[in-house]
């Protein structure tokens, strides 16, 4: 084992094994909840009396023009947050003027003249929403709050002549107006071009990053961003083009108004501590340091994004441990992320490969046990086709894999059966979610705190079923679904949770890496620190498996059944007739016993979270290219069908 003496100074403790298994010698960080750190926010200052005069200026034009009577700003705001709070729901609550593309002084006028008309002074309305959104349909997603707000808005091009597109299905427009923002650097791979359009609007941006199209501008002291997802070129992988994403993005700038809002007391800075480490230390949990991606297996070579910060103190996502975040296209059963891999004959029986950029052999068994073992490795910058902002390549993972505490195969397969562990909610927030759609959002409006949450491969019908969409509000461990496998199919993926976070920019939402966010929220929930990994640990050094030290000492005991999977496509794998007996997973380094998850008091729909279906009738077709074997599909995938996020 690892220790260290007062001053820091490394000790190698020889002589201790655990279950009988000798460790590697490690670089350990003993004090390493210091060099963890809280995100960097800074508050934005709200020019509350240039919106006022806004609303009534705009108001007051429209009425003099009917020959109506003028009225002043303040009593204006007051109206408008109780008129549009019954279509807006708590709109009042945001300390930043919220826009909308709603017409707002038609929806004034009108709800005064049927307040006059019913002799009911100050009397709300029921006059029809879809009426004042300047061609829009729908706002599926509203949620205002201490850091701002955030809102989609539904665009179809067919109501948008005008316009000359021929897009077929819904566009997902996200508007959101930040308090807050968190300081990071510019996002790599990002594009700016020329506003055309927009020469009202001052110091307006238009950029394209993490495939968004993005227009940025400050109003009242206050950043908003408009957004759309799209594909920079033609139509493709169900998304509309970037330069169609323009016409409606600049129709819809246009046409935002002050919708409601509520000046409050501004902080001079703001301060989120997330950092509560617990005293102790684990005897066994240890994970390599962040950036410390598996080495080749970065976007083109390039290395990971060592980023200390936690960004939120979260609950851990999955409900139980021991998990295990590790990587699901370079570990065993993985696709290597389509960067090519070659035959290495077998390993007992079962087929062996190596992917070509990294090396290591591995073999067609997604429930081996080195991938339920420590230590744990970011893999935040692993590489895929998805534009990540924060990585150095520009491309990347976006977020993190983490396998749930054991495998049990399906019969006569390699591959983990899935909807055998709970996943819960790391916040109290608010669901942003479409029906049908592969991935759920959790957004956290806090005043001190501006950030969302999104896992994927959960069963799409289910969270459906249970009532997990857009609206919906959410308790911290409350259980949302079950850890699957599912990507645009059931098994179309191996048995794990993607889980990535998001935060708002003056680009908009980016991702950050979310591992020591993770690493935080682990320990806090196995109460005891972890041992960073400061070494590389090389394959040849790894001992073989040995039986779980928590487990009756009998590989398979437990939870640990047997489960099935397809070895990676293009890996060697003997016949179906004379497919080897795979063990039970044992992991091959000792872990924690089982840690139960307290009980959350919920907001369930009332159907039973172990009644699960176990097939989707249909597959559903995604927005983001499908890895084969181990991989995510972690793009922006709610811009299908339903109200999009991943801006």
């Amino acid at each position: 084992m690892i220790g260290f003496d007062g001053v820091g100074r490394k000790i190698v403790l020889r002589g201790i094994a655990l279950a009988g298994l000798a460790l590697a010698s490690l670089a350990v960080a003993p004090a390493r909840a210091q060099t963890m750190k809280s995100p960097r926010i800074s508050a934005v200052h709200v020019d509350w009396k240039a919106a006022a005069a806004e609303v009534a200026a705009t108001f007051n034009a429209s009425v003099r023009a009917s020959g109506g009577a003028t009225r002043p700003a303040a009593e204006l705001m007051t109206d408008l947050n109780r008129v549009t709070g019954a279509r807006f729901d708590r709109v009042a609550a945001t300390p930043v003027p919220v826009l909308l593309p709603f017409d707002t002084a038609a929806f004034l006028h009108d709800s005064a003249l049927i307040a006059d008309a019913l002799h009911v002074p100050g009397a709300t309305t029921s006059l029809p929403l879809g009426s004042y959104l300047s061609g829009l349909s729908a706002v599926p997603f509203f949620y205002p709050g201490p850091s701002g707000y955030d809102a989609v808005v539904v665009a179809h091009a067919q109501d948008m002549p005008e316009l000359g597109i021929t897009y077929p299905d819904p566009v997902y427009v996200h508007i959101g107006g930040f308090a807050l923002l968190y300081e990071l650097d510019e996002p790599t791979g990002l594009v700016s071009w020329p506003v055309n359009g927009l020469d009202d609007v001052p110091g307006v941006r238009r950029v394209y990053v993490e495939n968004y199209v993005r227009y940025t501008f400050v109003r009242f002291g206050v950043p908003y961003v408009v957004s759309i997802d799209c594909f920079d070129g033609a139509a493709r992988h169900g998304k509309i083009a970037c330069s169609d994403a323009d016409k409606i993005a600049v129709r819809v700038i246009k046409a935002l108004r002050v919708v409601g809002g509520t000046p409050q007391r501004e902080p001079d800075a703001v301060s989120l501590d997330t950092l509560d480490p617990p005293r102790g230390q684990s005897s066994v949990f240890s994970y390599h340091s962040p950036g410390d991606i598996i080495p080749g297996t970065g976007y083109r070579g390039r290395a990971g994004r060592a980023d200390d910060t936690v960004y939120s103190r979260i609950r851990f996502p999955m409900a139980d441990a021991p998990a295990f975040a590790n990587s699901q296209s370079f570990m065993n059963w993985g696709d290597c992320d389509g960067t090519g891999k070659y035959p290495a004959g077998s390993r007992n029986g079962v087929a062996a490969y190596r992917c070509r950029v990294s090396g290591e052999t591995l073999i067609a068994d997604e429930g081996a046990a080195e991938n339920y073992s420590y230590p744990w490795r970011d893999n935040f910058c692993e590489t895929r086709d998805f534009s990540v902002g924060q990585c150095p390549g520009g491309f990347g993972h976006q977020g993190q894999d983490i396998r749930p505490a054991n495998c049990r195969r399906l019969p006569g397969s390699t591959r983990c059966e899935a909807y055998l562990h709970d996943a819960v909610a790391v916040r109290d927030g608010m669901v942003l979610r479409a029906p049908s759609q592969q991935s759920i959002f959790i957004v956290v409006n806090a005043s001190n705190e501006h950030i969302r949450f999104r896992y994927l491969h959960m069963l799409p019908r289910q969270l459906d079923a249970d009532g997990y969409l857009s609206g919906r509000r959410v308790l911290e461990g409350e259980v949302i679904g079950k850890v699957g496998n599912f990507y645009q199919h059931e098994r179309g993926t191996s048995y794990h949770l993607h889980f990535d976070v998001q935060v708002p920019t003056k680009y908009g939402w980016v991702f950050v890496n979310p591992y020591m966010t993770l690493v935080a929220a682990y320990e806090r929930l196995i109460q005891g620190r972890g041992q960073e990994i400061k070494d590389e640990i090389k394959p040849e050094s790894r001992p073989e498996a040995a039986p779980d030290a928590n487990s009756d000492g009998k590989p398979g005991s437990g939870d640990d059944i047997p489960t099935a999977s397809l070895p990676a496509a293009g890996a060697p794998q003997p016949p179906a007739t004379s497919l080897p007996h795979v063990p039970d997973p044992v992991a091959a380094k000792p872990t924690e016993t089982s840690v139960k998850s307290t009980p959350t008091t919920t907001t369930d729909s009332g159907t039973s979270h172990d009644e699960r279906t176990q097939r989707m009738e249909d597959p559903l077709t995604a927005d983001a290219p499908a890895d084969a074997g181990g991989g995510d599909g972690a793009a922006g995938d709610l811009a299908h069908g339903g109200a999009g996020a991943g801006e």
